[in-house]
C-alpha cells in the first residue's frame, strides 16, 4: 500500500532497512555534510535528523529520501526490488496510464496543530540548514513546494523553487528563469499592482515532491499529477490566511505574500548547485512576507540539497524516461533503454541497430532534449545504459573517435552551467556544445565485430536468480531446497 504522507514513506523506508537516525547534528554545514557523505556511500541510506543543535526538541529533518533506485521506485508506488532499468520501464508504463486526480477538500489538517501569525511568526525556530559551506544563508526550501493560484485561469501551480530564510518573517523565492510558471503567475499579480498570495509547503509527501520536478504544461496542476501517482486524490485544506488549497498532510507550511520586485528584493544565494559548483553569486530575488506559520507536532522538513554528482535528488532519472518517450514518438524503433548519469548531465541510449544512421538519429533527438547535458552516448542493446562501467566499456572498445564522435554547437543549457563565462551569462547567452559518441558496433560490419565473452543479460539474470543470495547480492531471495520425501515403510507380507 502506498504511503499517505511523508511519515508513512519514512516508515516504509525504515522497514526496508534503508533508514539511519542521526542525533545532535549542527544545521550549519554539518547536517548537509553528513547528507552528502552518506549519499556517496554504496549503501546511500536515507537520514532522519533529530535533536538538531539550536532547535527545540521534536523538529526534525529527513534527507536522501529518493536518492536510490529502490527508494525512488517506492515513492512512485513501484516494486522497490526491481533493477534500475526495469524500474524506469515500469514507471514509463505507469506514466502512460496515469489520469489526473483532482484533490479533495477536507475540513481538518494535521498542519494546524501549531500556528503562529503576525508578530508571533519566527522562522528561526524552524529547521533551515546551511547545506553547503559557502551557501549565502539558511535554506528551508531545498525540497519544498511553492503554491500559487493563477489569477486568470485559477489553476494551482505547485512547483519546487528554493527558499532562503533572511530574517524572522521574510524569505526569498528563487525562480531560476522567468519562464517558470511561478514567475509568470507572480508577475500577473505585480502588473496589476497587487502582491501575490503564496504558500511554501515544507515536508510534502514524495509524490508531490516528484510532481514538483515535472515539467507540466500551463494549466495542469502538480496536485492532480501527485494524486495520479498515488492512485488517490490529495487531501487539501483552504489556507487560513491565503485561501490557497494546502496539502492537509504536509509537515510545515508558510503563508504570506510575494511582494512586487519594484518595491523590495533581497540578495539571494549563493547556493551549491546540482552540478557540484557555485554557478552564480548573490543576486536580487523576490521577497515573501511570511504572515503565518503552521506545523504538525514534531514536524519533519524534507531536505533535498543539490550535491556533487553523481549524487542526485532521484535514484531514477525521470527525464530519461521523457527522452525515451520522445524517441518513440519520433519513430525511432528498437530503443531498449535510456538512462542519465552524472546528475542527468550525461544521457545514454541503448538500441538494437536496424539500419545505417539509426544510432545517429537517436543521438540527435536525445541531444535536443538533454537539458544542460554535454555528453550523449549511444550503445548497443547488449549494454546496460544504467551501468556506467558497462557504458564506458562500450565507449573504449566500440567507438573510433575519428569516426564516431560529433559535436553539436549552440545547444540547450542554463545559467547554472559553470563552464559558461559570466560575461556571456550577463548577455543572456546560455548555450553550449554537446558531444555525441556512437559507442556501437559499426553498422557496416557489425556482424563481423568480435563476439563478447560476457554473459548476456538473460544469462546473468538466470545466474542471479539461482545464486544471488549465496554470493550476497542485495535483494536476492535465498534458494529453497526441497525436502526429500521420507521413505514409505515397507508393508510386511502376510503369510
Amino acid at each position: 500500500m502506498i504511503y499517505k504522507d511523508l511519515r508513512g514513506f519514512i516508515k516504509q523506508v525504515d522497514e526496508l532497512g534503508a533508514l539511519r537516525r542521526v542525533n545532535g547534528a549542527d544545521p550549519h554545514f554539518e547536517l548537509g555534510g553528513i547528507t552528502e557523505v552518506a549519499a556517496g556511500t554504496p549503501e546511500c541510506p536515507a537520514l532522519l535528523f533529530d535533536r538538531i543543535k539550536g532547535l527545540a526538541p521534536g523538529f526534525r529533518v529527513f534527507t536522501n529520501a529518493t536518492t536510490t533506485p529502490q527508494r525512488a521506485a517506492l515513492a512512485l508506488g513501484l516494486d522497490p526490488s526491481l533493477k534500475p532499468l526495469d524500474a524506469l520501464k515500469a514507471w514509463m508504463a505507469k506514466r502512460q496510464t496515469l489520469k489526473p486526480l483532482k484533490p479533495v477538500t477536507v475540513t481538518q489538517a494535521p498542519f494546524l496543530e501549531n500556528s503562529a501569525r503576525g508578530r508571533n511568526v519566527d522562522l528561526r525556530k524552524l529547521p533551515a540548514p546551511h547545506w553547503h559551506r559557502k551557501d549565502g544563508g539558511p535554506f528551508i526550501g531545498s525540497g519544498s513546494i511553492v503554491i500559487m493560484r493563477d489569477p486568470d485561469g485559477g489553476w494551482i501551480n505547485a512547483s519546487i523553487y528554493r527558499v532562503q530564510v533572511h530574517n524572522k518573517n521574510q524569505v526569498t523565492i528563487q525562480f531560476d528563469h522567468q519562464g517558470r510558471h511561478g514567475a509568470i503567475i507572480a508577475k500577473k499579480y505585480w502588473d496589476s499592482g497587487k502582491a501575490c498570495p503564496v504558500a511554501v509547503v515544507n515536508g510534502p509527501d514524495p509524490a508531490l515532491f516528484i510532481a514538483g520536478f515535472e515539467y507540466l504544461p500551463e494549466g495542469q496542476s502538480e496536485y492532480d499529477f501527485a494524486g495520479s501517482i498515488k492512485g488517490a486524490p490529495l487531501e487539501v485544506l483552504a489556507g487560513p490566511l491565503t485561501g490557497l488549497p494546502l496539502p492537509a498532510q504536509a509537515e510545515i507550511i508558510l503563508e504570506g505574500e510575494l511582494l512586487p520586485t519594484s518595491k523590495i528584493t533581497l540578495d539571494e544565494g549563493p547556493f551549491g548547485e546540482f552540478t557540484g559548483y557555485y554557478a552564480n553569486a548573490k543576486r536580487p530575488c523576490p521577497v515573501m512576507q511570511v504572515q503565518a506559520v503552521h506545523h504538525r507536532d514534531n514536524p519533519i522538513l524534507l531536505g533535498s540539497p543539490p550535491m556533487k554528482p553523481p549524487r542526485f535528488h532521484f535514484g531514477l532519472p525521470f527525464r530519461a524516461a521523457s527522452i525515451w518517450s520522445n524517441l518513440e514518438m519520433a519513430g525511432v524503433t528498437d530503443v531498449v533503454g535510456v538512462w542519465q548519469h552524472v546528475a542527468q548531465l550525461m544521457t545514454v541510449v541503448a538500441l538494437r541497430q536496424r539500419y545505417a544512421g539509426h544510432a545517429k538519429r537517436a543521438a540527435l533527438i536525445a541531444a535536443a532534449n538533454s537539458y544542460m547535458g554535454r555528453l550523449v552516448v549511444v550503445v548497443d542493446d547488449d549494454v546496460d545504459p544504467s551501468n556506467l562501467a558497462d557504458v564506458m566499456w562500450a565507449v573504449t572498445t566500440r567507438c573510433e573517435p575519428a569516426e564516431q564522435i560529433d559535436i553539436v554547437r549552440n545547444a540547450w543549457s542554463s545559467a547554472l552551467d559553470p563552464r559558461i563565462p559570466d560575461e556571456e551569462k550577463l548577455a543572456g547567452i546560455t548555450s553550449h556544445s554537446k558531444a555525441i559518441i556512437e559507442a556501437v558496433r559499426p553498422f557496416g560490419w557489425k556482424e563481423r565485430f568480435p563476439p563478447t565473452s560476457a554473459l548476456t543479460a538473460a544469462e546473468a539474470s538466470e545466474i542471479e536468480a539461482k545464486w544471488g543470495a549465496t554470493i550476497g547480492m542485495p535483494g536476492a531471495k535465498p534458494r529453497t531446497k526441497s525436502r526429500p520425501q521420507a521413505a514409505k515403510p515397507k508393508r510386511r507380507k502376510r503369510h
